[in-house]
């Protein structure tokens, strides 16, 4: 029986491999898979939403449960996760990560029961917090400092890909074969994921020293991020008493508040406050997390408007598909189109500006063709903004932290991505107790566009350098890339 540290062992990449002048990308490339499989995941759940309504007689405060337990347990285990890879190493836990998402999703596809299939979301998220936590991480280590910023936007683009195929490949799936194979289709993606990573992917050399755990931190933010949800999800429609309601509100408050003092006070923090004060990034986190409700809240909005009116899953697909490719083309494009001596700052602030007048103008009724214009240029608002402020975040923090970093921005996108569902929700029950059918959607877009304009505040803040002699991830350091 093989021993722990065999299995932690991390695989050397084939020499052919490592001196080919394309090896960082091959690495790029790889961690892109996973980036397409946790976001077609996304979207095709939302896409998902009336189908699982249907089959688990349950209303869509209790189904989006099937979306938001999953991003719960990826806020609490992405900085975990993260941590033990920058110790453990980050190909290793790539590609452990894959196996169990993987495996996950193929129990997901056989659920009979909606409690079923939230418990096994859950262990779903597991593997994507080995996934996300170590995707930026894996990029801005193996790639050299002129080429990160690009190759964030080849990774943001990848998740945009899958977002982009979310909603049409699930409409497709449903329409053909029954929601089970949203959950199936997984499978095959993280075999050629498992495979791709362990040739392509470079070992880990630079290592975070050894340092103790902080579980008391996890279970607060778990606690925190799931009472304020069931909260929000109350209000939502869920059916639960007043007092159940007051009670997940002051259980949020109050575990917000002891997460804060741990933290503090902590030896190992999950959450390093002083480092994030140090490094000035607290606002640019701030931003990731405002884009990530932008960029989401659509996903569940636009299905339900759609099969209200007579639509189907398929017709929500195709309107949706033009989000994620604007996003998907600007995260790509925006680097060599926008001026040069553009700063992240400023592409930060003309990104979330873009998006927000964007989603203020979907809330006037229109003609779908208008609408597919609309969310395309969301989507570029946010592909401008993404990248640029993933940058000024890694480049912030010291290499031998870059997963750490990396989940600390998965993290907040977490979070951002479960407001995004709770949010929505919140808007379309409050329209359906206003007896208001186009209430709804507009209270849900003033609030994407209000979060917006809050990612363009938050990411014209700059984040500061590295202190000198730490090496920023966003500095040309390390040589991950060439083992």
């Amino acid at each position: 029986m093989p021993s722990v540290a065999a299995l932690l062992r991390e695989p050397a990449r084939p020499a052919a491999v490592r001196r080919q002048r394309m090896a960082p990308w091959f690495a790029v490339g790889t961690v892109c898979f996973g980036a397409f499989m946790g976001q077609l995941d996304a979207s095709v759940v939302t896409v998902a939403f009336p189908a699982l309504q249907r089959q688990f007689h349950a209303g869509l405060a209790g189904v989006q449960w099937v979306s938001l337990g999953y991003l719960l347990a990826l806020v609490a285990l992405l900085v975990p996760a993260g941590r033990w890879s920058d110790r453990a190493g980050r190909k290793v836990s790539y590609l452990y990560g894959f196996v169990v998402f993987a495996g996950a999703s193929a129990a997901c596809g056989l659920a009979s029961s909606l409690a079923m299939l939230i418990g096994l979301r859950l262990v779903q998220a597991a593997g994507a917090a080995m996934l996300q936590s170590n995707s930026v991480a894996l990029v801005v280590t193996s790639v050299p400092g002129p080429s990160r910023r690009a190759a964030l936007g080849v990774q943001a683009a990848a998740q945009a890909v899958g977002l982009a195929s979310g909603p049409v490949t699930g409409g497709l799936l449903i329409a053909a074969a029954g929601w089970r194979w949203i959950f199936l289709m997984n499978v095959p993606v993280g075999l050629v994921g498992v495979v791709a990573g362990w040739y392509l992917l470079p070992r880990t050399r630079q290592r975070a020293a050894r340092g103790g755990t902080d579980p008391g931190g996890m279970v607060l933010l778990a606690t925190t991020a799931a009472a304020a949800m069931l909260a929000i999800s109350s209000l939502s429609g869920l059916g639960v008493p007043a007092w159940a309601l007051a009670g997940c509100a002051a259980i949020a408050v109050a575990a917000g508040a002891g997460l804060w003092r741990w933290e503090r006070r902590s030896a190992a923090p999950l959450l390093d406050l002083r480092a994030l004060a140090t490094a000035g990034i607290a606002p640019a986190l701030g931003g990731a997390l405002c884009a990530y409700l932008v960029l989401f809240g659509p996903l569940v909005l636009f299905p339900q408007v759609i099969i209200d009116h007579g639509g189907s899953a398929l017709d929500a697909g195709l309107l949706l598909t033009s989000l994620p490719a604007g996003f998907g083309a600007a995260a790509v494009a925006s680097d060599r189109l926008l001026p040069k001596r553009w700063p992240n700052r400023r592409r930060c602030s003309a990104g979330g500006l873009l998006a927000a007048g964007c989603a203020a103008a979907l809330a006037v009724p229109a003609p779908h063709a208008v609408s597919v214009v609309l969310l395309g240029l969301l989507g570029v608002g946010l592909g401008v903004y993404t990248p640029a402020n993933n940058a000024e975040i890694m480049a912030a923090l010291p290499a031998r932290e870059a997963a750490t970093g990396g989940g600390m921005v998965n993290m907040t996108r977490g979070i951002g991505t479960a407001l995004g569902v709770a949010v929505v929700t919140l808007g379309l029950h409050t329209g359906t107790l206003l007896a208001d059918r186009s209430a709804g959607p507009a209270l849900a877009l003033a609030a994407l566009a209000a979060a917006a304009l809050a990612a363009a505040w938050a990411g014209s803040h700059a984040v500061r350098a590295p202190a000198p002699g730490a090496t920023g991830s966003g500095q040309p350091a390390g040589t991950d890339g060439q083992r």
